[in-house]
């Protein structure tokens, strides 16, 4: 008995896992960015934009449980090199996002 079922494509999954994101993740990544961009790149620090998307009305366990943060292929998409970078376990400091002008060809 033959079934219809095949395994999904990674075009498919990359589909399926598209984050629906609130305007308010935006509104505060573009706001962050603008504030600290010098030239070519911005470095955003995760709590600050944590702060301000929870000052927009945002829960701030949905940002982490709903993976709000997870913007770089958004932003990648729209021409950012998006580097995030997290002290290791037993190093102290803060995460932050590095948005860096993609190359022009």
């Amino acid at each position: 008995m033959s079934s219809n079922i095949r395994p999904i494509r990674p075009a498919e999954a990359a589909k399926k896992s598209m984050i629906d994101f609130p305007d308010a993740v935006f509104e505060s990544f573009n706001h962050l960015i603008s504030l600290h961009f010098y030239g070519n790149s911005a470095t955003v620090k995760q709590d600050d934009v944590v702060k301000l998307m929870v000052e927009k009305g945002l829960n701030r366990n949905d940002i982490f449980d709903k993976h709000w943060l997870d913007i770089e292929g958004q932003y990648g998409a729209a021409g950012w090199k998006v580097v995030y970078d997290k002290p290791g376990y037993n190093e102290s400091g803060s995460a932050y996002f590095v948005f860096t002008r993609k190359n022009r060809i």
